[in-house]
């Protein structure tokens, strides 16, 4: 069974029994508390808090989800940062008894799977808890008990889920797996934990279940891993092909597969490499790829016919990939051919420290080699903490904090200009010009997509200049659009709002702020009518009437996935 018609079986079981089916929600989630979406309950997360789901009170998704608290396992059996999480999901509906029948009838009468391999594990309690008593007379009565073997009591890190982000619903889990690998998790939130960390009951009780679809098809096709299952298999075979079929390095291959897939989905949701927050989560996963890439000797752009190979994977699946394939394989070769350049002296480098540890018969090293591998040869900490580990060594990570740290002070110095503000000691043409930023950068995401982020900024009394995640030159015509737009805004003449707020109440009202670390916990947010919303420190005019003409000089690269405009204003 292809890891199609299993997909296709979970959604016609759940259809079946009066569920309602809600399409995948973006990887990038719009609870501001977390970076990307983990879990398929994240979408829903406010319906079971009580609100009402437009889509009834059954649902079922196949949720894309990206994860990388388990990026040092990966490459294991089971270990993936993509995957695509199957669920079923009751908002004050059924509960405990139909949840569990329901997950045993698809998986022992529906998918046949021998009943003989199954073991349930159930919340033993502790002392804010009770012991899930309610779930084992369920399991009871379908076969299961401590007595016979095939039912285990276990703790909060295996079954209590929740709560994503710093508060939610959350509860006791029952976890069913085969031959000794957890397929399916069914939560039962009946509890809510604030920001406090303290718990108290939801009026509403709900279930939450996810199902990771490959280790699903691990077990239905009776495979030792994740790897070697359809979702797969084509990956590594493309790997193989690259290299000549050379004796297999199968950890290098599958984190090398399973990193070059979830680059794949990042991308194709907008997000490019860059040095902060998702952005720096995609080069690491791609660094990762290419470094694996140079130990397995694959060819120059190695990573581009696996990306292909994804692809056509998903294509049917998430159409939204193959439409996007010129710019994911832009992305991708372009961080490749960036990387190239400075990994093979990174890895000289740090290849010397290596030796200079062991010569000095030393197992530690200092967080500050570490930190000069991240500052000049772009190396993660996690890639210099791999290597490390590959020759019984490891990184003095608090030291490479503290380095991070002074960094980030003599950074901050400078921040201001370089992000847009103008200071305090601005002239009114500085002022004019920064808020045009403001208009721009609304009419770039309107005209182009929401994927454009503000990647830098700088103004002088002339001109201002304006850097933006974008993965391709822009037509004379996209050019044309921009600037009508913004000088349309600016003869609306458009009020400029000041309001203060917390940092999460302004993101929550949809405030645009892609430089997290400049922000303090209460903010300033600058609205322009109801076209632009930004976290800003200002300053700006009253009205746009006051900015007078936009003009576009010039439009070109910045570097990989960034673009540059350059604009005057004329009164």
């Amino acid at each position: 069974m292809d890891s199609i018609l299993l997909r296709k079986k979970f959604l016609d079981f759940f259809a079946k029994h009066d569920h309602t089916i809600v399409p995948s929600s973006s990887l990038i989630p719009t609870d501001p508390s977390v970076f990307f979406t983990t879990a398929g309950m994240q979408q829903f997360k406010e319906y079971f808090l009580g609100k009402k789901s437009p889509y009834g009170k059954r649902v079922y998704s196949c949720q894309k989800c990206f994860r990388t608290s388990d990026i040092e396992e990966v490459g294991d059996e089971k270990h993936l940062t993509f995957l695509e999480m199957l669920g079923n999901f009751s908002f004050g509906d059924y509960f405990k008894k139909e949840a569990i029948k329901l997950a045993y009838e698809l998986l022992i009468s529906n998918l046949q799977l021998p009943i003989s391999k199954m073991i349930v594990t159930v919340f033993k309690g502790n002392t804010e808890v009770p012991r899930d008593e309610e779930s084992v007379k369920i399991w009871g009565k379908l076969g299961f008990s401590e007595e016979k073997g095939n039912l285990k009591f276990c703790g909060r890190e295996d079954n209590f889920w929740g709560p994503t982000g710093r508060e939610g619903p959350c509860g006791p889990t029952t976890e069913i797996h085969f031959n000794g690998v957890e397929v399916w998790n069914l939560v039962f939130n009946e509890y809510y934990r604030n920001k406090k960390n303290e718990l108290s009951s939801l009026k509403q009780k709900g279930v939450d279940t996810g199902m990771g679809l490959e280790r699903l098809a691990m077990v239905v096709q009776q495979k030792p891993s994740v790897y070697e299952t359809d979702l797969f298999q084509p990956i590594i075979e493309e790997i193989r092909k690259c290299r000549g079929y050379t004796p297999a390095n199968f950890r290098a291959e599958r984190i090398i597969a399973d990193h070059i897939k979830s680059a794949v989905f990042l991308i194709s949701e907008g997000i490019f490499p860059s040095n902060v927050e998702r952005g720096y989560v995609l080069r690491r996963i791609l660094r990762r790829v290419i470094r694996f890439g140079k130990l397995l000797n694959l060819p120059k752009n190695f990573s581009i016919p696996l990306a292909q190979k994804v692809i056509e994977i998903y294509q049917k699946i998430y159409p939204e990939i193959k439409s996007k394939e010129t710019d994911i394989l832009t992305v991708i070769q372009s961080e490749e051919e960036k990387f190239e350049k400075t990994l093979e002296k990174g890895l000289k480098n740090s290849k010397l420290q290596i030796e200079n540890c062991k010569l000095k018969n030393l197992k530690i090293i200092s967080g500050k080699v570490a930190f000069d591998l991240f500052q000049s040869y772009g190396f993660p900490l996690e890639l210099s903490r791999e290597i490390a580990r590959e020759n019984d060594l490891e990184i003095n990570e608090k030291e490479f904090e503290e380095e991070f740290k002074k960094h980030q002070e003599i950074s901050r110095a400078g921040v201001e200009k370089k992000f847009g503000g103008v200071g305090k000691e601005a002239t009114y043409e500085g002022t004019r010009l920064h808020t045009a930023t403001h208009l721009l950068h609304a009419a770039l995401r309107e005209i182009l997509g929401k994927h454009v982020k503000q990647m830098g900024s700088d103004i002088t009394p002339q001109r201002l200049r304006f850097d933006f995640s974008h993965p391709q030159k822009l037509t004379d015509k996209e050019i044309k659009k921009v600037e009508n737009l913004v000088n349309q805004k600016i003869k609306e003449d458009l009020e400029v709002k000041k309001e203060e707020m917390s940092y999460l109440k302004a993101l929550e009202s949809g405030a645009l702020a892609f430089f997290k670390e400049k922000y303090p916990e209460s903010v300033t947010v600058y609205s322009i009518g109801d076209f632009s919303k930004e976290i800003c420190a200002g300053p700006h005019v009253k009205r746009t009437s006051e900015l007078g003409h936009f003009g576009i000089l010039k439009e070109e690269s910045s570097g990989v996935g960034v673009r540059r405009i350059r604009a005057i204003l004329v009164k």
